[in-house]
């Protein structure tokens, strides 16, 4: 078959073919515009020459960063500054806190000096605090200086000294009485520390100790005069004075210590230790 033969249509077809040209020709077709041409593309320049290499600092044409200021904040009330800590009290204050914040006395460094300086210092202190004892003054500048700078060498002295007169004037038993001393001396040391802290004072058991010790010494000296003279009229006489003078000398260390309005209070177990030594001291023969 050649493409110039054609096949004649079918009837029915050619029929269908009309009536698709007359839908067409009868709704004329609308063309839509033509796009417009897209704009010419910029053109990257080829080098032929090869690109260095890339350097580790590129420098910036930009300015550096500025760090900004702090700026100070004004407090809405200048005057409410931040409180000072409080001065501590000078050594010669007379409050009683004071005998608490210093109570185990002062602490220089005494490991590296001389054996001789640390008995020279010793024998000092226990000067300065027996003149306070044998020169009672209630009124003095700092009647609390002793028991602040307290030591115990004193009154180990004092009351090793009394018990070895007592003893001596013993006709028997000379080792209980020289313990019995001892005993008078400690158990006041504890009862005075009690009495001042249920009376709202401040002290500890070797500031009593150190107290009681110290305040011992007219009595030591009445001992030992009641020794050499056998006189019982004598002996009452220099008890007397001297217990008055042991309880005159322990009353300003004991104004330190507690409330001026409970001195007498605190006074009264010094009192009592003092009356036992002194009737200690007459009974013995």
């Amino acid at each position: 078959m050649s493409h110039s033969d054609t096949i004649p249509l079918h009837p029915s077809s050619q029929s269908d073919i009309d009536e698709i040209e007359n839908l067409i020709n009868s709704y004329p077709s609308s063309v839509l515009p033509a796009r417009p041409p897209s704009p010419p593309r910029a053109s990257i320049p080829v080098s032929s020459n090869p690109l260095p290499p890339p350097s580790s600092f590129v420098p910036s044409n930009l300015p550096p960063p500025s760090v900004p200021k702090p700026t100070p904040v004004h407090s809405a009330a200048p005057s409410s500054a931040v409180p000072k800590p409080p001065i501590p009290p000078p050594r010669g204050s007379t409050s009683s806190g004071g005998i608490a914040g210093s109570g185990f006395g002062p602490a220089p460094n005494t490991l590296t000096e001389p054996v001789w300086d640390t008995i020279q210092r010793d024998l000092s202190r226990i000067v300065s605090n027996l003149k306070l004892v044998v020169f009672p003054n209630p009124f003095r500048e700092d009647p609390g200086k002793a028991l602040r700078d307290w030591d115990l060498w004193g009154p180990f002295f004092f009351i090793v000294f009394l018990g070895l007169v007592l003893s001596w004037s013993a006709s028997v038993e000379k080792s209980e009485v020289f313990a019995v001393a001892f005993a008078l001396l400690a158990a006041g040391a504890v009862i005075l520390t009690l009495n001042v802290l249920l009376l709202g004072g401040q002290i500890i058991f070797f500031q009593s100790l150190s107290l009681l010790g110290y305040c011992l010494f007219p009595l030591d000296v009445g001992a030992f005069i009641c020794m050499l003279n056998g006189n019982v009229i004598v002996k009452v006489v220099l008890v007397a004075v001297t217990l008055a003078w042991s309880t005159w000398a322990a009353y300003p260390f004991m104004s330190t210590a507690v409330n001026p309005r409970r001195k007498a209070l605190a006074l009264y177990p010094v009192l009592l230790m003092y009356v036992s030594v002194g009737f200690l001291i007459i009974a013995i023969d």
